[in-house]
């Protein structure tokens, strides 16, 4: 197994049992600019993203030794809690019904081998494209959360002093309502005096 050293290139994990492909396609790829994972049959591709951090782009030959490149990915889409993963396959299968297994198994795309270079670069740029859009959704669905969280706790009863009118945020900690409410809503108050004040006010001044 080959791991790529710059953790700052986009990550993608490239399983095919060929050394001398696989030699080829890891150049290409780092050539791209994308951080190469590469392994060299099935069971360790599956390995690799099993563990933490997987790569987000996966570059599966179809036919490999211990683990096809179908088993494969079935084994990532099985993978409960893992980030979206955008799988290509590289075939040498061309008829439409074999095709069809591959991309029921999971696989977002294939590529018919000997791969055309700028044909397998446009798909992985694809690929990218794909991941950052589901990522930008599940940023957003996390976003939603918080906010959905936060709504529902300022419908629960709020415990209120009666006399400061500070509002209890844990057991020991007290803070004003407009402190509460811009952590928990993100509310900011400006402050003026009610009419209904202004002539309480004016009462009280003329006694």
């Amino acid at each position: 197994m080959s791991l790529s050293p710059d953790a700052h290139l986009t990550p993608i994990l490239l399983a095919e049992d060929d050394e001398d492909s696989r030699r080829m396609l890891g150049y290409w790829l780092q050539s791209w600019g994308f951080g190469v994972v590469s392994v060299g049959n099935g069971l360790e591709a599956a390995e690799v993203m099993s563990g933490d951090n997987p790569p987000s782009l996966v570059l599966l030959d179809w036919m490999m030794p211990k683990m096809d490149g179908v088993e494969v990915c079935r084994h990532i889409r099985q993978q409960a809690g893992q980030p979206f993963t955008y799988i290509i396959l590289l075939t040498a299968k061309s008829d439409k019904k074999e095709v069809a297994v591959g991309l029921g198994a999971g696989a977002d795309d294939y590529v018919v081998k000997p791969c055309d270079m700028t044909e397998l670069r446009a798909r992985l740029r694809v690929g990218e494209r794909m991941v950052a859009v589901e990522r930008r959704l599940a940023q957003q669905v996390v976003t939603l959360q918080d906010a959905l969280d936060q709504v529902r706790q300022l419908k629960e009863l709020l415990p209120i002093c009666a006399w400061c009118k500070r509002v209890r945020a844990d057991e020991d900690y007290w803070q004003s309502i407009e402190e509460y409410l811009h952590d928990h809503a993100g509310t900011d108050f400006t402050h003026g005096i009610c009419p209904h004040c202004v002539s309480e006010m004016r009462r009280k001044a003329a006694i």
